[in-house]
């Protein structure tokens, strides 16, 4: 079961995204709470950092999104794209943020509930690949 949508790239986008992740899941009947909250919490992350790094370093009028949302036998995936600018990311850097700190947890989330995440910049778009081992 597929399902593939696109959105502004702007805070409003982040509820959308969450029902739709919501309605999509509803229809696989996978009783797995671990593996959904797994891919929903990294879907919410990667979403969360498109806005946010679109609304910090881009500005430009008409950005969005989009998402790609999977279900195999072997795993439930998400592929997010957007069109903004790309996104210097060092994916094996990562480390959580101090307690105290405001941000910068969502990348560290990300990697702790996924089997698999990969970032890439190609024909324009940076290019999230989530994947949930089954």
């Amino acid at each position: 079961m597929t399902a593939a949508f696109d959105v502004p790239a702007t805070v409003e986008s982040l509820d959308t995204v969450q029902d739709r992740f919501a309605a999509w899941w509803d229809t696989l009947g996978i009783d797995d709470v671990r593996l959904r909250f797994a891919l929903e919490t990294a879907v919410a992350e990667i979403a969360a950092n498109i806005v946010e790094h679109t609304l910090r370093t881009d500005q430009e009028a008409g950005r969005r999104y989009s998402v790609e949302l999977a279900e195999t036998e072997h795993a439930v995936t998400a592929v997010l794209r957007d069109n903004g600018r790309p996104a210097d990311v060092d994916l094996s850097a990562v480390t959580m943020a101090d307690v105290d700190a405001e941000s910068g947890r969502g990348l560290a989330l990300a990697i702790a509930a996924l089997d698999r995440l990969e970032h890439r910049h190609e024909d324009g778009h940076n290019v999230w690949t989530l994947v949930c081992a089954r």
